[in-house]
């Protein structure tokens, strides 16, 4: 995948962490989506900011975050009300509560909040809160969610795999958000051997660029 042209310094650094982790970094400052459980220990490790979309283990780990804060005295996190009642109090003031519609900036990155609910998994199961997260208007991580954000998506961070998906709804979600490219996340569960099923029918049915990043892979944005 290639970056858009652009100013040099303009420039932001995508690099994809494990299952639905993703980095970014730009004019010396990066932001980090879900540093879960299934990512690496130190996912959280160095980020100016960090979003959480929701509660679930492999997006949010309560230990790690705090090791990220306690690291890093001005680290600060937005998320939701689920996520920020478990960890405001050990950091006042650097612990935000955000929802849909809320506009924020965070280390230097524009944030718009998008979505309310996680996706079904089953109906006897009840459904917590969610919100995805678009950045500088243009990178989108909708979490546990096929959420279509009321502003045009350059890059989406599309989850492939997941127990409350299946891929005729990761293909016509790709179709609805329309984005200049799609990048694979919440991925752990899927096996090599099914990738190439994953990659052949979402690049041929999807009808926008679709790509995926090994585990510590980067691309320019």
């Amino acid at each position: 995948m290639t970056a858009a042209p652009q100013e040099e310094d303009a420039l932001m650094k995508l690099t994809k962490k494990s299952h639905a982790c993703v980095r970014l970094e730009k004019g010396g400052r990066t932001l980090v989506v879900d540093p879960g459980g299934f990512s690496e220990r130190d996912a959280a490790l160095g980020a100016d900011a960090v979003l959480v979309t929701h509660e679930h283990p492999d997006h949010f780990d309560e230990g790690r975050l705090r090791a990220a804060l306690e690291a890093d005295p001005g680290a600060e996190i937005w998320t939701l009300r689920s996520v920020a009642e478990k960890i405001s109090a050990a950091f006042p003031g650097r612990v935000h509560t955000v929802g849909h519609g809320d506009t924020f900036t965070a280390a230097g990155f524009d944030v718009q909040v998008h979505g309310e609910l996680h996706a079904v998994i089953h109906p006897d199961i009840p459904r917590i809160t969610n919100i995805g997260f678009l950045v500088d208007g243009a990178v989108f991580h909708p979490g546990d969610a096929l959420t279509v954000p009321d502003h045009p998506v350059d890059t989406l961070m599309l989850p492939v795999m997941a127990p409350w998906n299946k891929i005729s709804e990761v293909i016509d979600y790709v179709r609805e958000v329309k984005p200049r490219r799609a990048i694979d996340i919440h991925d752990a569960l899927l096996t090599d051997l099914a990738r190439p099923i994953y990659d052949r029918q979402i690049g041929e049915l999807g009808g926008t660029d679709h790509g995926r990043l090994a585990p510590g892979g980067a691309t320019e944005l």
